[in-house]
């Protein structure tokens, strides 16, 4: 049933000092420090005009004996002296403490709080910080983070339900023969997507507006540089002859996504048990000379297969080698395996990204994936030759040995659809120069098919790599090459129109999300929602109560747990009610997904903050 996952088993960097981020964070401190020296002076030139004020008299009187109105105007300048004493040593609590915040990226409200009813209490004038107030809107909470893109998906969930019930009602329109209710139904759906259009870039505005952009950007590479420097340290043993070491065949018999998400599999079991991962590439399928000639080595340090000690998997916590196995005969099965996610990093996670279990497989992608300079220079000249620019929408189209076993067929006026969807949705916010495909496929006819039926639209790609993708001609270099450009080019497209049934799919999609702070919604997948091969459980929980009223449905409770077996993109999932036991559809928007937190290694070894 299309929508169902198939659960088939194939499964430091030390930044320069003066970083973005950092010259942001001294900014910050310079302007706070400059708001808090504009204070101090505030409250200096008070004293100096008091003491003026006070001593006066002093100055004008010729007479050598003090009266007694200078003399209680003296004992009041001590007063406000003592009362200016006590003001400096609020501003010097508030400096030190503001400073402190600043230096580290963040900004206490009652740290500003204070500094503004000191200030309001001392020149009876209101006090507004402008920028700090911006600052403390910067960095928004889990909960409203979540909240906001479970708006977003509820939006494109109702239109998915209300698009399919009127789909249904145009058909019987035309199978009854009233052509004036089915062209009726048709004006509807119309206008109805304009709604729903307008009302997700209304969102997207909204969250640009409120001034979160900054603090997403800044947080997406803070986190992912924490994990990229634990990746090269956990792959960079002081002691090669000493480290402890997980050994894993590459060459597993399926295609390239495949095995990329098999090593990345592998990678995730090395950080698990905090072992260095062995890559064993010899005779690589995809290139005879191994992965190196590809891709940068996993280690500078440690190559070596070799140790005291070797067991296969799971062996012991003292075993020096261990074997991996494939995930199809991994047994027994940790609890760290996809979609898991690392409990002293999940709240993070959470908070950033849409999908965090997609955002964690994407850090190990980003180290996997690292280009020799000779694969990336061919990849910039293929962008290239191409005149691969922004916008586009990346359209992977799996034919040849996926179809009628693993994944039904799509048209290419299906994916096409959604292509539309993307740029009538741009096109309301922005002139669009060309509607610019970028089209791979296993099938050499798509791409003239596409051009042909779609004149108004701009098509990039190349019929060859299309060819060299065939099952005959899968294991050569040109496919090689062909495979890595299409990837790439999918990846970084501004929006994947896809099947995730496909690895290549799931790949582009992965390797997505290190380009941006958070691309869990830059996709139409066709058939699957997101899964990785040999996955644990993927759950959701009921977060609405539901009770049955069309065949098929099942009922549930808030607070249930479902075991999801796919999203039908007609308002309703799939999956199985684990309390009550019972099997079928449930409104999608009523379930959220529940994230398998994991207690994996914390690396105390990396510092938080590079």
């Amino acid at each position: 049933m299309q929508g169902e996952v198939v659960q088939f088993q194939c499964s430091e960097f030390k930044s320069h000092q003066a970083t973005q981020s950092d010259i942001k964070i001294a900014m910050n401190l310079r302007s706070s420090n400059k708001i808090l020296a504009q204070a101090a002076i505030i409250l200096f030139l008070f004293w100096v005009i008091a003491l003026i004020l006070l001593t006066r008299p002093l100055l004008n009187n010729q007479q050598s004996e003090f009266s007694n109105d200078v003399l209680q105007r003296l004992s009041k300048a001590v007063s406000e002296l003592e009362i200016l004493k006590v003001r400096n040593q609020e501003l010097q609590w508030i400096l030190t403490n503001f400073s402190h915040e600043a230096q580290s990226g963040k900004i206490n409200e009652n740290v500003v709080e204070r500094l503004r009813s000191t200030l309001e209490d001392k020149i009876r004038v209101p006090i507004s910080f402008g920028v700090l107030e911006k600052k403390l809107v910067g960095s928004p909470s889990k909960e409203y983070e979540m909240k906001r893109r479970a708006i977003f998906r509820g939006v494109q969930e109702i239109w998915y339900f209300v698009q399919q019930e009127l789909e249904k009602l145009k058909k019987k329109g035309h199978d009854q023969s009233a052509p004036e209710l089915a062209s009726l139904i048709q004006e509807i759906l119309n206008s109805g997507k304009e709604h729903e259009i307008v009302l997700l870039n209304d969102l997207q505005e909204l969250s640009s507006m409120e001034g979160h952009d900054a603090w997403r950007t800044t947080e997406s590479r803070a986190l992912s540089d924490l994990v990229q420097r634990r990746l090269h340290y956990l792959q960079n043993p002081v002691d090669c002859s000493k480290a402890r070491k997980l050994v894993c065949n590459l060459n597993k018999s399926c295609g390239y996504g495949c095995q990329i998400h098999h090593a990345a599999y592998c990678f995730i079991m090395a950080y698990a048990t905090k072992r260095t991962l062995i890559l064993n590439s010899k005779k690589w399928r995809y290139h005879r000379g191994g992965w190196e000639k590809v891709f940068l080595p996993l280690s500078d340090t440690c190559t070596d297969p070799s140790g005291l000690d070797r067991s296969n998997w799971p062996g012991t916590n003292e075993t020096q080698v261990i074997e991996l196995p494939i995930v199809d005969m991994l047994s027994p099965r940790p609890p760290f395996l996809p979609l898991a996610i690392p409990r002293d990093l999940s709240e993070r996670m959470i908070r950033l990204h849409g999908d965090p279990q997609v955002w964690w497989i994407g850090q190990f992608m980003k180290y996997l994936l690292r280009y020799q300079p000779e694969t990336q220079k061919m990849l910039d000249q293929a962008k290239e030759k191409m005149n691969f620019k922004t916008p586009v929408v990346g359209v992977h189209v799996r034919r040849t040995d996926k179809v009628g076993t693993e994944a039904a067929f799509h048209s290419i006026d299906e994916y096409m659809l959604f292509v539309a969807d993307f740029f009538n949705k741009l096109e309301m916010k922005e002139k669009v120069a060309a509607r610019r495909v970028y089209l791979a496929s296993d099938d050499p006819s798509v791409l003239p098919e596409a051009k042909k039926k779609y004149p108004d639209y701009e098509f990039l790609g190349d019929v060859s790599i299309a060819k060299g993708a065939a099952v005959a001609t899968r294991y050569t270099d040109s496919s090689l090459r062909g495979i890595l450009v299409d990837i790439h080019m999918l990846a970084h497209s501004d929006y994947l129109v896809c099947t995730f049934s496909s690895q290549v799919c799931r790949l582009a999609y992965e390797i997505m999300q290190t380009l941006h702070p958070d691309a869990s919604s830059k996709f139409k997948s066709l058939d699957d929602i997101y899964y990785y091969g040999g996955q644990g459980p993927h759950q959701q929980t009921a977060i609405y109560s539901h009770k049955a009223h069309r065949t098929g449905e099942i009922s549930m409770e808030a607070g249930d747990v479902l075991g999801i077996a796919g999203n039908h993109w007609d308002g309703y999932s799939k999956g199985i009610n684990e309390r009550t036991k019972q099997s079928g559809l449930y409104p999608s928007f009523k379930a959220v997904d529940k994230y398998n937190i994991v207690d994996f290694p914390v690396y105390n070894e990396v510092a938080v903050a590079a």
